[in-house]
């Protein structure tokens, strides 16, 4: 039986983060192992090789990636399903709601996951998509975010609230430096006061689960950005690491095993990236794994299996 994380909690013993997708147009699936933290990658495929996806994790069940963009400008709205242990790929009879990229994913672990904006081709999206886990069910919610946005980044606290960080509306070309939060009690809206340190798009984050969750890198018009910043629960209160990205880089992937550790991961800073950053939740650390994603990559999609939390 699996036990929903809230505050202060831990995940018991964590599996493996994924990376999958991006530029130039992968479907191959990485997979990060979290007791050395090598890498392997997935027999199993995205269903198509695209860019601009996002992932989501029902811990100890299955990992999903959702929406993106194929070669031709073509937008998905197709959700693939990673279940674990056995890595199998299938894809869900749910879609998203219209066909988009540029999403951002979080989901509260053993419940549902959400996948929030994204940039149709035409326009942004404000509305957030539900996966309810137990019958892989869509549903779309009544709160949307606080402005249509997309190349932004989601985290949760497993069992109390999800959050959607920072972005860019193409319609008014704005940078985002707000932070949405989704209750999940209710799958009510607020919007935090506390904001990212800048503006900025193509963010990743990622959470220790009843700790804090973390938004790394992205661009600020046309500058890249290396700092972390810290979003600490309850409080909600941001704070930024001493700590930063090997290099200043947008479009990477985050991904964490909770408790532990969490991982940014590929990235763009004016050439593709293959590196692993690791943040160690114990002292907010940065070092580099010595494993690197198969190939150079931007604009993938990450989700881990956090085991029983």
């Amino acid at each position: 039986m699996q036990i929903l994380a809230g505050v202060g909690a831990a995940a018991a013993g964590g599996v493996a983060g994924y990376f999958g997708g991006g530029l130039s147009f992968t479907s191959g699936i990485d997979k990060i192992t979290f007791a050395d933290d090598s890498k392997s990658t997935l027999a199993a495929t995205l269903t198509s090789a695209r860019y601009g996806l996002s992932g989501m994790a029902n811990s100890n069940v299955a990992g999903y990636f959702g929406g993106g963009e194929i070669a031709g400008d073509v937008r998905l709205s197709g959700i693939d399903k990673i279940t674990f242990p056995a890595d199998s790929k299938s894809t869900l009879a749910s879609t998203l709601t219209s066909a988009r990229m540029w999403t951002a994913g979080m989901a509260n672990s053993g419940t549902a996951g959400y996948f929030g904006g994204g940039w149709t081709g035409v326009s942004d999206i404000s509305g957030i998509d539900k996966i309810t886990f137990a019958a892989d069910s869509k549903s779309t919610l009544t709160p949307t975010l606080t402005t249509a946005r997309q190349q932004f980044s989601g985290m949760a606290n497993s069992g109390v609230a999800g959050y959607f960080c920072g972005g860019f509306t193409d319609s008014t070309n704005t940078l985002i430096s707000g932070i949405d939060k989704i209750t999940f009690s209710d799958d009510s809206k607020s919007t935090l006061a506390a904001t990212l340190s800048t503006v900025r798009r193509v963010t990743a984050a990622m959470a220790n689960s009843g700790t804090a969750g973390y938004i790394g890198g992205g661009l600020n018009v046309a500058t890249l950005i290396s700092e972390i910043d810290k979003i600490t629960f309850p409080a909600d209160s941001k704070s930024t690491l001493a700590a930063t990205l090997t290099t200043a880089r947008h479009s990477l992937a985050g991904m964490a095993n909770s408790g532990v550790a969490g991982y940014f991961g590929g990235g763009f800073d004016n050439a593709g990236i293959s590196g692993i950053d690791k943040i160690t939740f114990a002292d907010d650390s940065k070092s580099t794994l010595s494993a690197t994603l198969t190939a150079t990559r931007y604009h993938l999609g990450a989700f881990a299996d956090s085991g029983v939390l």
